[in-house]
Parts: structure tokens; sequence; C-alpha cells
């Protein structure tokens, strides 16, 4: 069962409603599994580093982490937790007032079976502040809805010259040979994204890729927290290996890093 909790108790429709209304805040999702965390404290640094920027604001780690144990299944099964940071009392005509953040924390079953590989479009878009994973997604959602009108599973966002930067909720890598590749446009820096590149023991590197480089790639995946490594089929019209072997040696490499207890 879903669970909803704003600072420990259970969600006020008022307090909720005010992240609706202004729709200024930032957060962090997670996979829990049996109390534990890939990567928990790259989470908790980006809700403390994102606080500061957004609300010039300091968040407490050990109350992050009371929040997140309170709202998970007594028996451990896996879920989907995401951590919003924002303040129910701050408004539209004075953003710039003093912030007393608060912790919002919602959780969803977690998908158990593998999810299929991804069909994505291009899209010239780039969020807002990109390095801050904010609430701001009516662009990510609407070209991600469009996208899916017309027959494609997701987005990857390029700028005006075709430089790849990230896909809509997660970040991209590409495999040249053995290669791990990840592109250096303006991107948010992930979670799932940096445990994988520290669990790799093969070459790597960051560096441009643009939509006229990607026949050059092997294969190609989406990262992010709530599912893992997923194997990207196409990109427009190119096509990558789904079962590339590599892939499934990146993804057991991943599921071998030791989760944090919350």
């Amino acid at each position: 069962m879903a669970e909803i909790e704003i600072d420990g108790a259970p969600a006020d429709p008022a307090r909720l409603a005010a992240l609706g209304l202004l729709n200024y805040g930032h957060f962090t999702t997670l996979r829990v599994e049996a109390g534990g965390v890939r990567g928990l404290a790259l989470h908790l640094d980006r809700l403390v580093r994102d606080c500061r920027v957004l609300f010039a604001a300091e968040l407490d780690r050990a109350a992050i982490r009371e929040r997140i144990r309170a709202v998970l299944p007594a028996d451990g099964a896996p879920v989907i937790v995401r951590v919003t940071v924002y303040d129910p009392a701050l408004g539209l005509e004075r953003p710039a007032a003093p912030a007393t953040p608060a912790l919002l924390v919602t959780t969803r079953p977690a998908a158990t079976v593998e999810p299929a590989p991804l069909r994505v479009r291009t899209v010239t878009h780039r969020r807002e502040l990109p390095e801050v994973k904010h609430v701001g997604l009516f662009g990510l959602v609407h070209h991600r809805r469009v996208a899916q009108l017309a027959g494609y599973d997701d987005v990857l966002l390029i700028d005006g010259d075709g430089l790849v930067a990230e896909g809509a909720t997660w970040n991209v890598g590409f495999l040249a040979g053995d290669r791990l590749v990840r592109p250096d446009g303006p991107s948010l820096p992930g979670v799932t994204e940096a445990l994988l590149a520290g669990a790799y023991g093969g070459p790597q590197s960051r560096e441009p890729v643009r939509t006229a480089d990607l026949a050059r790639f092997d294969a190609a995946f989406a990262l992010n927290a709530g599912g893992g490594l997923r194997p990207l089929a196409a990109v427009d019209g190119t096509a990558f290996d789904p079962a590339h072997p590599l892939l499934a040696e990146l993804r057991a490499a991943y599921l071998r890093i030791a989760a944090d207890a919350v």
C-alpha cells in the first residue's frame, strides 16, 4: 500500500496542495529492498546539496533516513521511495522569503521483473537547472507524452547542435566495444550512473556524443535508481543490440553493489 507523509505525519491536504500550486522543490528517488539502498549516501548528498541551491537551507541526513524508514513495508518488499523537499508556506509572490523546507515522503511498489528495452526519439530540450533534480517536470512529461502518442517509449534530450544530454528521467550510456561512454552534455549527476562507473572495471570516458555519432556505438542503455540499467533498442532510426553481452555484465556489476541500510 502506498504511503504519503509530510514530516512524519499523514499528509495534510492543504500542505500537499501547496506543492502543486507553486511547484517549487526538489527530490530524489530510491529503490529500497529489505531496508537497503544502493548509493544511499549519494542520495542524501543530493538532497542536502539541492536544498542549499533552492532554499539556502540545511537538511538533517539523520532526519531524512528516519522519515524513509517510517514508510518502509514491514516485510521488506521492494518499494520506490521518493523524498520531495519543499516549503508548504512559500508563496508565489515572495519565493525569496526565508524557507523552512518540509519532507514529503511517498512510496509505490517497485517492479520485480526486468523491463523491456526502450525505443526513444530525440527532442531538443534542456531542463532548467539540469544539475538539480527539481520538481519542474512539465517539459519532460509533455515530450514523453507526445513521443508515446507517436509510438515511442520515451525521449532523449539533445541541444540544437545534436549534442546528447540525458533522458527524460534517466541518464544515458553507450558502449563502443568494451568502452563505456557517457555523454558530457548538461545533465543531472545520476546516482546510478556514478555507482555503475565505479563498479565497471573496463575502459570508460565522458565525452561529447552527438546524434550523428550514434551509429558508432554497439549498445545503449538508460540508468536510474528505480529501474537500474535498461537497454535502449533504438534512438530515432539508429538501432542498438538490447541483448549485447556487455549489458548483462554491467547489470550484474551494478547488482553486486552492496546496499546501505537506511
